[in-house]
């Protein structure tokens, strides 16, 4: 069949608000994951996906599992042959908490004007409904311009991303043949900024701990106490204020024993994207930056490691005055992992720092919540090229290559259980407030994301097969 992009993306053009009211009716679906009130909600936002794409020619369904359904489908009508290509995005959505700071229901997507022309303002809008949309869309052009797609393709969409994932890996292990691809597409990163797209090739682990110090039996008496007993309180503070040293070094035993060097090319790549440090620092209300001696602010984001606390507790914490010292304190430590940092050693290291420094008599209870690896996708690899040169046609400039200081589990969980490596390609942009009331996405990213995804089927399409295709 014709690899020719130019009609599907003529046919992109012409149906774009055909394409706006399909994610319109997505966000109005209320599928928050963590809150079991919106079970039924989800699911029926699993189906709806699954009946979308079985009009699209798919084999499609909304599988269950211990939680959400999973949405997978498949379309291998491209033959052994061709590539074979598996799309990831998930349809559920944070919580759209605080209600009171929205200007628009978060479930009634709204249109309105931006800075950069139209945007849909909704929850979901860019995490991960809107960005999901961009393939999908893109698919169905493909299928309504020559009638069938030029690579084989299939999608998994989770419904349990925004609630910690339980049931994707069980999934992938239970359906490893059934998902079996040369590369799968990831959805759910950003652009560099909204003229300039970006392939993201490093993101970041994590290691993620709760860590409680007990000391007395029971809460004391400051008075008849305070001065003769270790205060659980004042140690945990003290031993937390012990994880970095004063150049900002992380001084858990081994951290950086497996961290690896950004090279000179990367540096000076990094350095040549024009990164303003000062409206970065103003957009968390700040003006100085911190961190790591010797590094610039994207190296300490996106290449180099963290240790943070990200809550603390114990004691009297309500109104009012109550002198006690409490029997334990406790605080919730995350570590942010770079590529070949092993998350377990890291953990255990972790755990060595506080046993050595425990108090007398005390003891620890620490329970890890997960732990994920750092991915560095390659840059020599075929498919990241064949991302570059559909990018580079849609936007007519070179695609930049970017790190995330954050984690995106199912990469290596792809990785590690499936065996392939993930292209991470996303039309986010760092004021979508993700996660925040009045999250929204511009049109124009997600009409470029579609023209996009659309082109690069082209590029993946005219590349040697990785293997033979997969059946169900």
């Amino acid at each position: 069949m014709s690899f020719d992009p130019k009609p599907v993306l003529d046919h992109v053009d012409a149906a774009f608000d055909a394409s706006v009211e399909r994610v319109c009716e997505l966000l109005r679906i209320p599928s928050i994951s963590t809150n079991p009130q919106y079970a039924d909600e989800t699911r029926r936002c699993a189906e709806w996906l699954a009946e979308q794409l079985r009009g699209m020619g798919f084999e499609a369904d909304a599988r269950q599992t211990a939680g959400h359904p999973m949405v997978v489908a498949h379309d291998h009508s491209a033959g052994g042959g061709a590539p074979r290509i598996l799309y990831y995005g998930h349809y559920d959505v944070q919580p759209p908490d605080p209600l009171e700071l929205w200007e628009t229901g978060p479930f009634e997507p709204t249109i309105v004007d931006g800075p950069h022309g139209k945007r849909v303002v909704a929850r979901g809008a860019v995490d991960d409904k809107g960005q999901l949309m961009t393939f999908i869309e893109a698919i169905r052009a493909w299928k309504a311009v020559h009638g069938e797609l030029p690579v084989n393709v299939s999608i998994i969409l989770e419904g349990e991303e925004e609630s910690g994932s339980p049931s994707l890996d069980p999934f992938l292990e239970q359906h490893r043949d059934e998902l079996a691809a040369d590369v799968c597409i990831v959805c759910d990163t950003g652009m560099w900024d909204i003229q300039t797209p970006a392939i993201t090739t490093m993101l970041r682990g994590l290691v993620y701990t709760d860590i409680t110090l007990h000391g007395p039996s029971h809460d004391l008496h400051s008075g008849a106490y305070g001065g003769a007993i270790v205060n659980p309180i004042n140690a945990l503070a003290r031993i937390i204020g012990e994880l970095h040293d004063a150049t900002g070094r992380v001084r858990i035993p081994g951290f950086y024993d497996d961290v690896m060097e950004v090279t000179g090319e990367q540096r000076e790549q990094w350095r040549s994207l024009g990164f303003d440090e000062q409206q970065f620092l103003q957009s968390a209300g700040l003006t100085s930056p911190h961190g790591e001696h010797g590094y610039s602010t994207l190296e300490r984001i996106w290449a180099r490691p963290t240790c943070d606390v990200n809550g603390i507790w114990g004691g009297y914490i309500d109104e009012g005055a109550k002198t006690v010292i409490a029997s334990r304190a406790s605080a919730k430590v995350s570590c942010r992992l770079v590529a070949d940092q092993n998350p377990q050693a890291v953990y255990d290291g972790l755990v060595r720092f506080l046993h050595d420094r425990t108090p007398p008599g005390f003891k620890w209870e620490i329970h890890p919540h997960g732990m994920s690896p750092a991915i560095r996708v390659p840059t020599d690899s075929p498919y990241l090229e064949a991302a570059r040169q559909g990018l580079g046609a849609v936007f007519d400039r070179d695609p930049v290559l970017v790190g995330t200081g954050g984690s995106i589990p199912v990469v290596g969980s792809i990785k590690r259980i499936l065996g392939f490596d993930s292209l991470l390609v996303g039309f986010g942009l760092d004021d979508d407030r993700m996660h925040s009331p009045n999250e929204k996405f511009e049109l124009r990213c997600l009409h470029n994301g579609i023209r996009s995804h659309a082109a690069i089927l082209a590029q993946l399409a005219a590349m040697p097969t990785g293997g033979s295709s997969s059946s169900r």
